[in-house]
């Protein structure tokens, strides 16, 4: 299953940050608590150089707590300023007006050898589509800034917000990079909601979830659905729309539709905690197709 998805706006949107960069002091990086490597898009890498960086790890909620822990370290372990947010709920978002803070010493401080005093610190908020930078951005600042929504794509254009008197933040739609050189980094943002949904099979992208929760998750399909993991995915599949009352006119079962059930269950966390990738000594990432 190989997954490409890069709209033009995006070409413009990643040009508008390389033209607005120079004004910026510290570049704050959403990525997926789930995919926190995949939901990296390496282009901000050559944007952001010699930026101060901030990574953040959202939708921590929805992830497995132990290997989020792990990704803020592997992170840390390579120079980033690293929190786990739940931008939804709040938690952990009033802990990055410090990491600002730390991330932008050494500028706040040649400010001050300077005379300039209470300069706002500016930073730009990047990440790909659906890691929740405009819910991120309207917990932060205690209000509605910008238009919040579940499907890649809300945020258009580029919107400087002024959140309080010692930070200034531009906000910068969610764009990917034009091509997944790995497929599985495709399949792994299709799982959490980052690609156009119309372009994707979502039956092949269930069957995949599949195979990878019953190597790695055991027990979660036989406890949410009644299904026996020991059976193929399709076997696994029907048994969800059985679950699920997913019928179709002719009283056959809709694996389409038991398909979508399923990935929307993934993502709104109905499954538990769950990650897709950990963190390793090397950059490689675990094989979510191993077992095809």
């Amino acid at each position: 299953m190989n997954i490409q998805w890069y709209p033009g706006h995006m070409t413009k949107a990643k040009r508008m940050m390389q033209e607005n960069i120079k004004l910026i002091d510290v570049v704050i990086e959403l990525v997926d608590a789930r995919v926190p490597l995949s939901s990296r898009n390496p282009d901000i890498d050559d944007i952001a150089r010699n930026k101060s960086r901030i990574v953040l790890l959202n939708k921590a909620d929805l992830a497995d707590n132990g290997k989020t822990e792990a990704w803020k370290k592997w992170y840390e372990d390579r120079g980033a300023f690293v929190t786990i947010v739940n931008s939804k709920s709040g938690k952990g978002v009033k802990t990055v007006t410090s990491i600002i803070s730390e991330a932008c010493k050494e500028k706040i401080e040649r400010d001050r050898r300077r005379g300039i005093i209470n300069r706002p610190v500016r930073a730009m908020i990047v990440g790909i589509p659906n890691v929740g930078k405009s819910t991120f951005i309207n917990s932060f600042a205690g209000k509605a800034c910008t238009q919040t929504g579940n499907k890649p794509g809300v945020t258009k254009g580029k919107q400087w917000i002024r959140l309080n008197k010692n930070v200034e933040l531009l906000d910068t739609p969610g764009i990917l990079w034009p091509k997944f050189e790995d497929k599985e980094v495709g399949i792994r943002l299709a799982l959490i909601g980052s690609i156009r949904e119309e372009i994707l099979n979502i039956s092949e992208l269930s069957v995949i979830l599949i195979k990878f929760l019953v190597d790695n998750y055991q027990g979660v399909l036989s406890k949410i659905y009644d299904a026996d993991e020991t059976k193929d995915s399709l076997d696994i599949l029907e048994k969800i729309a059985v679950k699920r009352c997913c019928k179709t006119k002719g009283d056959t079962y809709d694996l389409d539709r038991a398909a979508s059930f399923l990935i929307d269950d993934f993502r709104s966390g109905k499954l538990g905690n769950i990650s897709l990738e950990i963190p390793y000594d090397t950059e490689s990432m675990l094989n979510i197709e191993k077992s095809e």
